[in-house]
């Protein structure tokens, strides 16, 4: 299920045997073909991108384009605040709501000529309480979440590439699940005004698209026009690929809950990588990171609690059943489990982990397991899910994890790896 590369499309742009609007077209084509069915924006733009895919086509034929990303469209998670259409967050409480700006990520973009073609489904404030969306490879099951529709949309093709957040798991899971990359940079890389996260100290913006170049070139827009965020300078997502001579293997206690097909995919590749299994402290981590998640999303959801689903009031609890030195404590603990986690760049040069613990779940009420989605997000650290396996003829991600403020060099693994390995999934 792979389309068009929009960094393959440029170089017939600049010739003029392409265009940014006849590119848009055939996307549209796409979507009419497959949303009814997939449902993963929320909103749609289709005139604006059109509009946007004209100017752009007209830069191209005077040889003037603004920047790698001029003339792609892209879908925005719907917790990221659009100019023109509404930011509805999956809930029922912002139906229609919008202050009429452009997030700090949208406004670079756009100023590069990148095309918005419309909002993506999320999980309810990025939480709980599944959306519509379904999974572009069988509608029976889930897309993942919370970056639903951003990762159903570049799956079906559709778009190639689409902007999601992260928390726990809202990038890396829903990437496995749906067959595409999936990049969480390191924490505050890539500016987040204007953007509806409810735990700050491990919120994460992220992309999700079909092919590393597109992905790369899309960060390094934000990164070089936004910045990252306040207090963060943005780290370079140059893609040059480097051979990984140290691979650390990490099973994490979720290991024996992986499905047995999944679970045997993963250590074949982890084999023929030589990868070397690492000896960690990270019991209980999962643990740490949901306590702060959930503190830290007391304000504001107490105060849409009314508004709430189920699922999303079963976090909410958990945050008010918690003191502030239980807090303090998680804090404590993370910082303990950070520094052993970067100990280990001494051991190796990356880390390989699985993203999931199958194939997408049956089912669209839930979204499937964070077990092994969360340790990047904790960490602060850089993270990338690659489409290269399948259990039961389904997409199965590998992860890769590096070090904090090490995205490019992330990226160059990942590039070799890619490189390497043929995706069964595609």
């Amino acid at each position: 299920m792979r389309g068009e590369p929009f960094h393959s499309a440029r170089g017939a742009f600049a010739t003029g045997a392409d265009t940014p609007r006849a590119y848009l077209e055939r996307r549209l084509q796409r979507l009419e073909a497959v949303e009814p069915t997939l449902r993963a924006f929320v909103t749609l733009d289709v005139a604006g991108a059109r509009r946007a895919a004209d100017a752009a086509t007209e830069r191209y034929r005077r040889g003037a384009p603004l920047s790698p990303v001029d003339g792609m469209p892209l879908g925005i998670k719907d917790v990221i605040e659009t100019a023109e259409l509404p930011t509805q967050m999956g809930s029922a409480r912002f139906a229609g709501w919008s202050l009429q700006r452009d997030a700090a990520c949208v406004a670079a973009l756009r100023s590069g000529g990148a095309i918005v073609l419309g909002k993506t489904v999320t999980t309810e404030l990025a939480l709980g309480n599944a959306g519509p969306t379904t999974n572009p490879h069988d509608a029976a099951r889930t897309p993942g979440g919370s970056s639903s529709g951003s990762a159903a949309a570049v799956a079906a093709d559709i778009v190639p590439a689409a902007l999601g957040t992260q928390e726990m798991g809202s990038l890396i899971r829903p990437a496995s699940f749906c067959g595409v990359l999936g990049f969480k940079p390191s924490f505050g890389a890539l500016h987040q005004g204007g953007i509806h996260g409810v735990a700050p100290s491990q919120s994460h913006l992220g992309v999700l698209a079909s092919e590393l170049q597109d992905l790369a070139a899309v960060c390094t827009r934000i990164g070089e026009q936004a910045g990252g965020d306040a207090g963060f300078p943005a780290p370079s997502f140059d893609v040059a690929t480097v051979k990984p001579e140290r691979i650390g293997l990490l099973r994490t206690e979720a290991w024996a809950r992986m499905d047995p097909d999944a679970r045997d995919a993963f250590q074949r590749l982890a084999d023929q990588l030589r990868a070397r299994e690492i000896e960690t402290p990270f019991a209980g981590a999962l643990d740490v990171w949901a306590a702060i998640c959930c503190w830290e999303l007391r304000w504001p959801l107490a105060q849409y609690r009314d508004a709430l689903g189920a699922d999303t009031r079963r976090f909410l609890a958990m945050g008010e059943a918690m003191t502030r030195a239980d807090y303090e404590s998680a804090l404590s603990k993370r910082a303990v489990l950070r520094t052993a986690y970067q100990a280990l760049s001494g051991e190796c040069d990356v880390v390989l982990l699985p993203a999931a613990l199958g194939p997408a779940p049956r089912g669209l009420a839930g979204t499937g397991s964070r077990d092994f989605n969360a340790f990047s997000s904790g960490f602060g650290v850089p993270a990338i899910t690659l489409p290269l396996l399948e259990a039961g003829g389904l997409p199965l991600g590998v992860q890769l994890m590096g070090f904090a403020d090490e995205d490019a060099r992330l990226l160059g693994h990942a590039a070799w790896l890619l490189a390497r390995a043929s995706c069964t999934c595609r």
